[in-house]
């Protein structure tokens, strides 16, 4: 039988699939706390541990790949020019690649932007502006603004292809690394954003995976290939689309409830369904997705409460308002823990239901009426 171990770094917990790849089947699963803030070795070995108390004693793995959303994810800043377009189409190239969006600035920065720039810290910053061609001042004086600041991440430069270079000589001088990479919006209204996707990644690869202290597990794994959202989008495609013989299921959502965020990936054309709806703004993506930084199973488990209500999650756990807020404080104190009554059970499936509602809904986006 040839093997192979699939891992996931989560914020919460590290969790394993042990593959087999002859057959195309699942074989075991294990998982274990996530130990990122300390020693990421220890979660790796207790989820191992678990694998081989439910399969046995563990193959000889051909293969043993990695994605991670470990120590919060990967936080990522947006710079554009215009916040509907280049600034939007930003913000789209950096939720597709895995990113978990921390702020997104448009047009000229100021200095307060800067400072809140440098408050957050982000892992990446993307920095984008202007068509092909078109306006080159705002991202020149931007990567100025940005070279200056005391932020030591690096930058995708992904703007007016005229003016990248020496935006990202700008930021180089200053000793930012710097990836150049093709406009997010090479013409108004076009979508470019998967070079800045594949940009994101690899910047994850080299870098971020060190900065998070995954790579202290390195001689334990193969590879990272990737931070898990980006992976999760590519399975979404690829149950959709298919692959050689095998034929995809079509329009798809796909959602991951985690415990921190609860993410939502579409593919399908974004189209108005109801007829007389006008689209505004940029097209929708055909591979979408969506991270509510809000809405988490445990980690923000009391603002899906605050969202829905907490006499809605106590109805349906057939508890009592009381009896669902004892609940509730046991997961604000424990956020690794699992549930084990029935009570518990019933509590986290209203947790889940909730947050997927409010999720779908903001995937989707709004219809308004207006006048024409």
């Amino acid at each position: 039988m040839t093997t192979a171990l699939l891992i996931d770094f989560g914020s919460t917990f590290t969790k394993l699939r042990a593959v087999d790849l002859e057959k195309g089947e699942i074989i075991g699963a294990g998982q274990g706390p996530s130990t990122v803030a300390s020693d990421i070795t220890g979660g790796l070995t207790k989820a191992l541990s678990d694998l081989e108390g439910r399969i046995g004693p563990l193959p000889d793995f051909k293969h043993r790949l990695a994605c991670s959303s470990a120590a919060g994810g990967l936080g990522m800043v947006t710079v554009g020019l215009v916040k509907e377009l280049t600034a939007e189409a930003a913000k789209q190239a950096a939720l597709g690649a895995g990113a978990k969006l921390t702020g997104t600035f448009s047009y000229g920065l100021t200095q307060g932007d800067i400072a809140e720039v440098e408050a957050l810290a982000p892992d990446i910053i993307l920095l984008a502006g202007g068509t092909d061609g078109g306006n080159s001042n705002v991202i020149l004086e931007n990567a100025e603004k940005l070279a200056a600041a005391s932020v030591t991440c690096p930058v995708i430069v992904a703007g007016n292809r005229e003016a990248a270079d020496e935006a990202a000589g700008l930021l180089e001088a200053a000793g930012k690394p710097v990836t150049v990479t093709e406009n997010v919006m090479p013409e108004f209204g076009t979508l470019n954003v998967e070079p800045a996707r594949d940009a994101i990644r690899q910047v994850f690869i080299e870098r971020i995976v060190h900065a998070k202290g995954i790579d202290r597990a390195a001689e334990m794994f193969d590879a990272v290939l990737m931070p898990t959202p980006a992976a999760v989008l590519e399975g979404a495609r690829l149950l959709s689309e298919g692959l050689g013989n095998t034929p995809g299921l079509g329009a798809l959502v796909v959602i991951d409830v985690g415990g921190a965020t609860t993410d939502v990936h579409s593919v399908a054309t974004g189209e108005p369904t109801a007829e007389g709806v006008i689209p505004h703004g940029l097209p929708e993506p055909h591979l979408k997705r969506t991270v509510e930084g809000d809405l988490g199973m445990r980690i923000n488990a009391p603002a899906i409460a605050e969202a829905v209500g907490m006499d809605t999650l106590a109805e349906a756990t057939g508890l009592d308002v009381d009896g669902a807020r004892k609940i509730l404080d046991e997961i604000t104190t424990a956020v690794d823990s699992l549930p084990k009554t029935a009570a518990q059970k019933r509590f986290d499936q209203a947790l889940a239901e909730a947050a997927v509602g409010i999720a779908v809904a903001r995937h989707a986006g709004t219809v308004s009426i207006v006048q024409t």
